[in-house]
C-alpha cells in the first residue's frame, strides 16, 4: 500500500534523510524505532506531505503521491497523529473529534463507534475542553481523531511518550486492534522496544536519516536489532 521510495529530506542546508525506504501494508504494523534526532518524525512528516522532499518517490497504492499537499493526502485516507499530540485545547472533545471530518464526504460525517469502544473515557466527556484533558487522554483523543478520518494509513508519532502505563496498555490494545481489522495500515514510530515489539510485523531502525537495520518479526534478531538502536 505504502511505498516508500530512496528519499531525501532537507531543512536548508541539513539534510535530514538520506536514501530512505519504507513498506506499510494493511493489517500490519510497521515500526519505525532510534534514538531521538534520527529522522522518524521528518520521515512521517514527509509520508504525511508537512515537509517536501528533495528526491526520491511516495506512492500509496500505486498512486504517486510525492507532490501532494497534507489535505490532499489526507482525502486518499492518510491520518496523522504527531508528536506533541496536537489537540484544540479549548475545542470540546467533540469538537475536537468533528475536525477530523474535513477530509470526508458530507455522508460519511459520523464519529464511528470504534472510536468509544476503543477509548470509551471520550464517551462521558464530549463536552469538556480538549485543554483540560491529561496527556494520555489527549492521546487518546488524538487517536480517535485520526480514526474518525476512516484512515487507510495511520502514521503515530511515538504515542506511548509522556503516557501513564494503564493508557499505554490502552493505546496498544488499539493499534492491535485496528491492525486486526485488516483494512488499514500502521506506520508507528517509537523510541520503546518493548511496546514495538508486541505490535510490530516489520522493524526498520534509524541512525543519522537512513536505515540502518531492517527485519520482519519472523527474522528478527532481537541483539542485532538492540545494537542497531544503541547506534
Amino acid at each position: 500500500m505504502l511505498r516508500v521510495n530512496a528519499i531525501d529530506l532537507h531543512y536548508g542546508a541539513a539534510q535530514a534523510l538520506r536514501g530512505v525506504s519504507l513498506a506499510a501494508d494493511p493489517g500490519k504494523v510497521t515500526c519505525v524505532l532510534g534514538r531521538n534526532g534520527v529522522g522518524k518524525t521528518s520521515l512521517l512528516d514527509a509520508v504525511a506531505g508537512q515537509h517536501p522532499v528533495s528526491k526520491g518517490t511516495i506512492t500509496l497504492d500505486g498512486a504517486d503521491i510525492t507532490r501532494l499537499n497534507p489535505s490532499e493526502r489526507a482525502r486518499r485516507g492518510v491520518a496523522y497523529v504527531p508528536q506533541g499530540r496536537e489537540i484544540f485545547p479549548l475545542l470540546s472533545v467533540e469538537e475536537n473529534l468533528k475536525t477530523g471530518f474535513a477530509p470526508l464526504p458530507r455522508e460519511e460525517r459520523s464519529i464511528p463507534r470504534d472510536v468509544f469502544s476503543l477509548f470509551p473515557v471520550l464517551s462521558g466527556m464530549l463536552g469538556r475542553r480538549g485543554g483540560d484533558l491529561s496527556g494520555g487522554q489527549q492521546q487518546q483523543l488524538a487517536i480517535g481523531r485520526a480514526l474518525v478520518m476512516r484512515p487507510r494509513l495511520l502514521l503515530l508519532d511515538e504515542p506511548t511518550e509522556g503516557i501513564q502505563p494503564s493508557i499505554i496498555k490502552d493505546i496498544g490494545r488499539a493499534i492491535a486492534y485496528l491492525r486486526n481489522l485488516g483494512k488499514i495500515a500502521v506506520v508507528l514510530v517509537e523510541q520503546y522496544l518493548d511496546f514495538a515489539r508486541e505490535l510490530g510485523d516489520y522493524f526498520a531502525v534509524m541512525d543519522r536519516g537512513a536505515i540502518v537495520y531492517s527485519c520482519s518479526r519472523d527474522d528478527m534478531d532481537e541483539a542485532a536489532l538492540r545494537r542497531a538502536m544503541a547506534i
